[in-house]
């Protein structure tokens, strides 16, 4: 049954009503400076107070209760009078106290004594407390979903469960905790009154939906640096893999790794770190491989779960809960033979599957719990024969939960590889390939609203591609002056995708707005970036540079809020582009055709004059013979004429 309530009363009683209408601004009133004004203000004299401030201070207030009859005595923080110590400097406006490692400066107004204080900077560590699950039977183990699913259905099921639950809102009081709190007889009345007007009116309701949306496209394009994560080791690494925290998001890992080996030092340590976003000063956690990680993803559906690629080509997993040591790595005969560049989570039921990619040519899928050797693998052989040697080298990857069967690998050759893993054969796995760059590619992502176009970034240009155009992108930016190593797609805007480049620059792209230039450009550090990562917010972005710095930037609303209409005019746009690439090819495709028909027709008119003009060995000595009596005569008949003459 619906609780409906109506409210009358009539039109005269609800007031004016309003009528709002767009016109130019109006002056109301102008106020002139008046000098005579000035006249009667009473000028108040300076006042100076010298403090003793140190760099490694920061500076605190306290005002004891009552202490004005014993100067010469210490105040603790307390406010308490201690016995006296020392004597007081005595200066122009109180005493000024000397401490071991503070200074204290004493400042009389009035019948009150000011205290200041300048202490250390204090630095606070988070421990957490890992908590075992409880109040199931003993019979049901809660780390199983199946066993907690099926107990809580049969729950639900019993008829005491409803009343049970009315009981719990109906208790009297809390005097356990707070003993003047108490319940009212009526709660479970008041509890499902406001249920139900909760279900009858949206409290969340955003009644100037639109008129935001046009003040945040006013918006100038702007991004703003709030936190530097700093790699705590003397021997700085590039930050090589960036992995924002599932749940909260107010957590970052960061892979780190010298991909330079011949600069590498027996002093550079092996760790990767944890980040608290809110804390800069030191990592939340260490995570310790045995070999540097390149790479490093959290899993989507276990947050306390983490998944690395090393430089020896091994892949390793860290439960957070267990420490910081691995729980388990792959074997180094079944790992991979060069440095994994990349390892993506894959979407199954258990949540423990991922594959990785590296520069040996081969794809390798595993399951984390059990890391002895790979569930599957596959050979980056164009030629689709399986051969290592042939094979190219990987260096990205994309993998889209709404495709479960595709993914596509970006390697050192350029090249865009296109398969299917759901195939019957290893040949029949490689199903096209896309060549549009001059160098490695080392970024690859699908759109997230539109997953049939994705983005590549490779030497100094980023692409947008269509699945159905193999030949040629259907969009991409000019060339660059300085190389293009990271980029991904906005996961709130689909019209706007993130670069960095070797010079330390990011830029913005929104190809609704313009296609020419970036939006936003930001130098965010001298040194080069490396890598990035972007909030599912779509508001944070991390940037990961040469020297182990993870600058945290905050991106405006402009760029980080969905637009009116957007999704439309991106669809409309990519259709337009992709349909102006497919006529392009199609002509193309007919000029060589054509091209090469005239070449076969030209070819068979040679061979063909070729076949008219050759003569039979005998006719050739016959026409010989007859020049050669034809010239005889000629010259016989010379001679006469010169004996007659």
């Amino acid at each position: 049954m619906e609780i409906v309530h109506v409210y009358t009363k009539l039109r005269q009683e609800l007031g004016r009503q309003c009528l709002f209408s767009d016109r130019p601004a109006e002056l109301l009133l102008d106020l002139l400076p008046d000098p005579s004004l000035g006249l009667e203000f009473i000028p108040k004299n300076p006042r100076e107070q010298a403090q003793g401030l140190d760099c490694n201070m920061s500076e605190h207030q306290v005002r004891p209760p009552c202490h004005r009859h014993h100067p010469c005595g210490m105040i603790n923080r307390r406010g308490s009078r201690s016995e006296p110590w020392g004597t007081p400097v005595v200066t122009g406006l109180g005493w000024s106290m000397p401490l071991e490692k503070e200074m204290y400066v004493l400042e009389m107004t009035g019948d009150r004594l000011h205290l200041q204080v300048n202490t250390e900077r204090f630095q606070s560590n988070s421990c957490g407390i890992n908590h075992v699950e409880g109040g199931w039977p003993k019979d049901v183990n809660p780390e199983e979903m199946e066993q907690t699913i099926r107990f809580r259905k049969k729950v639900e099921k019993d008829e005491s469960f409803i009343s049970s639950i009315l009981q719990l809102s109906s208790v009297r009081s809390t005097s356990t905790l707070f003993s003047s709190v108490h319940i009212h007889p009526s709660t479970s009345d008041v509890m499902e009154h406001c249920i139900r007007q909760n279900n009858a009116v949206d409290i969340y309701q955003e009644y100037l939906e639109e008129e935001e949306e046009v003040e945040g496209s006013q918006e100038s394009p702007s991004a703003k640096t709030i936190n530097v994560f700093r790699d705590p080791n003397e021997v700085k690494r590039t930050i090589t893999g960036l992995s924002w925290h599932p749940d909260s998001g107010r957590k970052l890992a960061a892979a780190y790794s010298c991909l330079e080996f011949q600069k590498t030092s027996k002093d550079m340590s092996l760790d990767s770190y944890i980040w608290d976003i809110e804390n800069p000063d030191r990592p939340e956690m260490t995570l310790k491989p045995t070999s540097p990680l390149i790479c490093l993803n959290y899993n989507p559906k276990d947050p306390h779960i983490l998944v690395g690629g090393g430089f020896n080509g091994q892949i390793a997993y860290w439960d957070t809960r267990r420490g910081s040591q691995p729980v388990e790595i792959s074997s180094v005969e079944q790992s991979h033979r060069d440095p994994v560049y990349k390892i993506v989570w894959l979407q199954s039921k258990t949540g423990t599957d991922a594959f990785s990619a590296s520069t040996d040519g081969q794809i390798l899928w595993w399951d984390v719990r059990k890391l002895s050797e790979p569930t599957e693998r596959l050979v980056l052989d164009l030629g689709r024969e399986g051969d290592l040697n042939r094979a190219l080298g990987a260096i990205s990857l994309e993998f889209e939960s709404t495709m479960p069967t595709k993914f596509m690998v970006g390697t050192e050759q350029g090249v865009v590889v296109s398969c299917n893993r759901k195939a019957k054969t290893p040949a029949e796995k490689i199903v096209c390939t896309y060549e549009g760059h001059h160098g490695p590619i080392y970024a690859l992502q699908r759109n997230p609203f539109f997953p049939k176009n994705f983005l590549t970034v490779g030497d100094w240009t980023a692409r947008i591609w269509s699945e159905d155009i193999k030949e040629s992108s259907i969009m991409w930016t000019k060339y660059q002056v300085s190389f293009l190593t990271d980029a991904c797609w906005s996961p709130v805007r689909p019209s706007v995708f993130f670069t960095v480049k070797n010079d330390g620059v990011l830029d913005v792209w929104d190809i609704l707005l313009k296609q020419n230039s970036p939006t936003l450009s930001l130098q965010v550090c001298d040194q080069a970036l490396n890598s990035l990562c972007v909030q599912d917010n779509g508001r944070l972005v991390a940037c990961g540079s040469q020297q182990g710095e993870a600058t945290l930037l905050d991106i405006c609303s402009g760029l980080s809020t969905l637009q009116k209409n957007e999704k439309n005019l991106l669809s409309a746009m990519f259709e337009r582009e992709t349909k102006r690439e497919k006529i392009l090819e199609a002509r193309q495709r007919e000029i060589r055709l054509k091209e090469r028909s005239r070449l076969e027709q030209g070819k068979e008119e040679e061979e063909g004059g070729q076949e008219e003009g050759e003569e039979t060995p005998e006719e050739l000595i016959l026409r010989a013979e007859s020049d050669f009596s034809s010239m005889v005569g000629m010259e016989q008949r010379r001679r006469k004429e010169d004996e007659d003459g």
